[in-house]
């Protein structure tokens, strides 16, 4: 009989395959219809070129990068230890799939623009290619994250707060040495109940981490997401503003591939995106107008602020 644990595995790793391939093959086609669509021949040589051109690159990259590294994880379990900072198969992804994405999503735009004037090309670019590269990289990073979780059982308890309090020694101040301690001489209340505690509040009041995963994974990658959802305006992707779009959103995914428990998290989110879109956000208001919500602009400054006041600001004596 098969075990959980395998099939789990198989799982994990098809759904992992698939995000690694399919956006590639998505955005190739797309690229190979706009082609063909400027084309008034009838032959559809160029476009089925594209399409083998990228089947073979998945097939190779596939072949020399994802099962090489995959397998080299699975049987150097030291290896596989000592990567604790990083996350290779969202690195992959990032490297492999996501640049050629956007790169043919860029090289759509310019043929359609060289095939015609600019009056004649469409009012929006179609949301489904963009759609796909990012569902891609959240279900790589949701997976990643659960791997260390069953997916059946009763809710786990978070793992940091048990080494946390398992871990840690108290230590006493010299003040607790000299003078006896108030909480010797008073008197311990019992525990209150929570207002949950009890009945349907409590059944509805649980949480999971598990299922925290699915939500912190799709709100990581809301900005970007709208950033993205920009360069569909006509007035972003008839101009130059395309590509400076594209490029910091393409530096801003680049935080996925550290670890959720890693310190650095805070830090690159506010200088590979908050910091870079709160430039790129004022730079289409001022140039083109609203076109970009002036709610997500107001996020980007008041995270990038508040990250440069909480940590560096307050340091000094002025502050303190």
């Amino acid at each position: 009989m098969v075990s959980g644990k395998l099939i789990k595995l198989l799982v994990y790793e098809i759904l992992e395959f698939a995000s690694f391939s399919i956006p590639t093959l998505v955005v190739a086609e797309q690229f190979a219809s706009a082609f063909q669509g400027t084309k008034n021949s009838a032959e559809k040589t160029f476009y089925w070129l594209v399409l083998s051109i990228s089947i073979a690159y998945v097939a190779l990259v596939t072949l020399i990068v994802w099962i090489p590294v995959k397998v080299l994880f699975y049987k150097k379990h030291r290896i596989c230890s000592k990567v604790k900072q990083w996350r290779p198969p969202l690195m992959m992804c990032i490297v492999f799939t996501t640049l050629p994405c956007f790169g043919f999503s860029v090289a759509v735009t310019e043929v359609q623009k060289n095939a015609s004037n600019t009056s004649a090309l469409p009012n929006t670019l179609p949301d489904f290619p963009v759609s796909v590269v990012l569902a891609s990289l959240i279900l790589v990073d949701i997976i990643e994250k659960l791997r260390k979780y069953p997916l059946r059982g009763r809710p786990i308890k978070n793992e940091d707060s048990h080494i946390h309090t398992t871990n840690l020694q108290q230590v006493k101040t010299v003040t607790e040495q000299v003078k006896p301690s108030e909480e010797n001489n008073a008197v311990h209340q019992p525990a209150q109940r929570l207002p949950f505690g009890f009945g349907i509040l409590r059944a509805i009041s649980q949480q999971d981490k598990r299922a925290e995963i699915f939500l912190s994974s799709f709100i990581m990658w809301s900005d970007t997401t709208e950033m993205l959802r920009v360069s569909g305006h006509s007035a972003v992707f008839k101009s130059g503003w395309l590509y400076p779009v594209y490029i910091f959103s393409y530096i801003s995914l680049l935080r996925i591939i550290v670890t959720p428990q890693q310190s650095l998290v805070s830090f690159l989110g506010v200088f590979l995106q908050d910091f870079p879109f709160m430039f790129v956000r004022i730079s289409l208001i001022a140039d083109l107008g609203t076109i970009t919500p002036i709610l997500g602009l107001l996020k980007n400054i008041l995270v990038t602020l508040s990250y440069f006041y909480f940590n560096c600001l307050t340091t000094f004596r002025v502050f303190s």
